[in-house]
């Protein structure tokens, strides 16, 4: 749906359909940028257009099958601390909200529990902010009892903060026989009170399955297989190009969150080693922290990853503003984003380019600073797949040794368990032994030296 600029008149006519269920209003309350100075949104968001963000907002929405009546921005030179919004604009979006018969109104900012009860109550209708949004999305998509868990958790640290009072009948409660009891638990309290004891139990079952995931590593370490972990904002192609590496069935879809629980599957190098690449939930900016701290025990995976392959829509009009939105996430869990000797930038969706302008990134990307590459891809077409493999390979091999070595030709179990503990780089017979270049953990490498009498290769 085409956004409206809700600043005076519509920039298009409304047009009128048949009443349906489950329409929704989308409203973008986003601050006017102050031409020469500075605004109280993040850089990500005075780089990132009005328009486009309002788009995310609605493909939000649409991830959960609302109908979207109407999208418009309402621009906005200051919060307000009852409505986020002035009277005057929440007056306009009432009258709106009352014609489009509406049972729900999207608004794309966080709002404290207050502002959403009093946008309630002059709306009359049900109202939902970034963050809850956001949660319902992944309320649906969670399959696994890991995500469920992670989504229930965060849900209820965000309804916990929004319980209301709607109970009144209860209120005058008091404890004990008689009069001279004092007030008992109010209704209030008792939701309180549960939903923090249900929070104790879902944390309780989430350290559970941060210690099977540990138990996990462990086993991947003494094996040992490196990580290789993909992030990027949603719908960069993520869950596409794991399907194309490791030859899965990941669900890959053209929508916001399509994936969430996360996937781990083997990948295998062009010279034949292995390591674990491991699909994450996708981030989006203004991402709830409530999301950032129950996923933990998922992101896990990419605080422990030796290689993380920061996947972006290059064909995104806000491609910047997305990547900025993503490093910010990372550092949030303790990653810097500039680490060129872990992070590869891949730059995915390349086949959505005319050819002239195909050539252009590639030059974009050919003048980058060599410790701080980008590699062009197409999840789809598996163009530039092969040369992302060989830089994956390249930059765990900076974290293993290369040896020389001569074996019998007879020892087959020897040559067997090189295979499947080192990378065989090469291997020729000469006068019935094997002369073999290998790549080999840390951990491997002295069994190998004193086993197989091999020496480091010079470089």
């Amino acid at each position: 749906m085409e956004p409206r600029n809700f600043d005076g008149e519509a920039d298009r006519p409304r047009s009128a359909g048949a009443k349906q269920t489950g329409r929704v209003l989308v409203i973008g309350p986003y601050l006017r940028v102050r031409a020469g100075g500075a605004d109280t949104q993040s850089e990500s968001h005075v780089q990132r257009d009005a328009e486009a963000r309002l788009d995310e907002a609605a493909g939000l929405a649409r991830a959960i099958d609302l109908v979207i009546a109407d999208a418009i921005i309402a621009p906005i030179n200051q919060i307000r601390p009852a409505t986020y919004i002035g009277k005057g604009k929440v007056e306009e979006i009432a009258a709106l909200a009352k014609s489009l018969d509406v049972e729900l109104v999207v608004m794309d900012c966080a709002l404290a529990p207050i502002q959403q009860r009093n946008l309630e109550k002059e709306l009359h209708a049900k109202v939902l902010d970034r963050t809850g949004l956001i949660l319902e999305i992944f309320g649906r998509r969670a399959k696994t009892k890991e995500g469920s868990l992670q989504v229930e958790l965060a849900h209820l640290n965000y309804q916990r903060s929004r319980l209301v009072r709607s109970w009144t009948h209860l209120e005058r409660q008091r404890g004990g026989f008689g009069f001279m009891g004092g007030p008992g638990e109010t209704q209030i309290e008792a939701d309180r009170r549960l939903i923090q004891e249900r929070i104790s139990k879902l944390e309780g079952e989430l350290k559970k399955v941060q210690a099977t995931r540990r138990l996990h590593r462990a086993g991947r370490q003494r094996v040992p297989y490196r990580v290789v972990a993909l992030v990027g904002y949603t719908n960069a192609g993520k869950s596409t190009l794991f399907n194309r590496l490791t030859c899965a069935d990941v669900q890959a879809a053209d929508m916001l969150f399509a994936t969430l629980d996360p996937t781990l599957r083997a990948l295998t190098l062009p010279h034949g080693g292995k390591a674990m690449l491991s699909d994450t939930v996708g981030f989006i900016s203004n991402l709830p922290t409530q999301l950032v701290a129950a996923f933990r025990a998922t992101l896990e995976e990419v605080l422990e990853a030796d290689v993380i392959l920061h996947v972006r829509d290059i064909s995104h009009e806000d491609a910047e503003a997305q990547q900025s939105d993503v490093d910010a996430v990372l550092r949030q869990l303790g990653i810097n984003p500039d680490d060129s000797g872990r992070i590869i930038e891949v730059w995915n969706k390349i086949d959505r380019y005319e050819p002239d302008k195909r050539e252009e990134l590639l030059n974009i990307a050919a003048r980058r600073p060599e410790d701080h590459p980008a590699m062009l891809v197409s999840a789809v077409s598996g163009e530039g797949i092969d040369a992302l493999l060989a830089a994956i390979e390249e930059r765990l091999a900076a974290k293993r040794t290369t040896l020389d070595l001569s074996i019998d030709a007879a020892d087959g179990a020897g040559i067997s368990w090189l295979h499947r503990n080192s990378e065989v780089l090469a291997k020729e017979l000469h006068d019935g032994r094997f002369d073999m270049t290998v790549r080999v953990d840390e951990t491997k490498r002295d069994i190998v030296v004193n086993r197989f009498d091999a020496v480091p290769r010079v470089a």
